[in-house]
């Protein structure tokens, strides 16, 4: 009976001993599990840490990216306006150009329709007066020619006139002689006789 005693106080012993080495067992593998959870809680905030630098500095680089594409756009939008600005004052000065020329070329149009207008005047008095000159020297020809031919017509009776009484003088001087050539006879006759 000591000895079953002793073997269960053994057995009592081993199993108290077994305890004993279970529980330290289990104490170190809390503690190793500890351990461990801690590095892999310090590794998941390193991660989380690294996770939201790297989200960060993302953000910070979009935000950057943004920036520089909107000053980009700004930068385009203003170049763009300007070159809108100077289209329009282009377009502006070309039908202001155009609007000067379309101007000068009626102010030419003017000149030469008034310049062709008085050549036209000038054409016609012209030709007025040459006809008026032709009219007056057929006037002054037709007068000349109706004094000449007044003249002529005079000169002709005048030289009718004097031939009539040329031939009238003739005539009575014939008749004249041929009495007197009578009388000389009659005498010379008487005187013969």
């Amino acid at each position: 009976m000591s000895q079953v005693s002793s073997i269960g106080q053994i057995h009592g012993n081993f199993q108290s001993l077994n305890a004993d080495e279970s529980l330290h067992d289990a104490q170190l593998e809390i503690r190793h599990l500890k351990d461990t959870l801690f590095v892999l809680r310090g590794e998941l905030e390193d991660q989380e840490f690294n996770r939201n630098a790297a989200v960060q500095q993302a953000i910070q680089q979009s935000a950057d990216d943004i920036q520089q594409l909107q000053g980009t756009a700004t930068s385009l939008r203003d170049e763009l306006e300007s070159l809108r600005f100077e289209k329009d004052a282009a377009v502006q000065q070309a039908v202001q150009r155009s609007a000067d020329e379309i101007l000068q070329l009626k102010n030419t149009a003017t000149s030469l329709r008034d310049e062709l207008e008085n050549l036209r005047f000038e054409k016609d008095a012209a030709v007025q007066q040459a006809v008026q000159r032709s009219a007056d020297e057929i006037e002054q020809l037709k007068m000349t020619s109706s004094e000449l031919r007044a003249a002529l017509e005079s000169q002709k009776f005048e030289y009718e006139a004097k031939l009539q009484k040329q031939k009238l003088e003739t005539s009575d001087e014939h008749q004249h002689l041929k009495d007197t050539i009578g009388k000389l006879r009659e005498e010379l006759e008487t005187k013969n006789g």
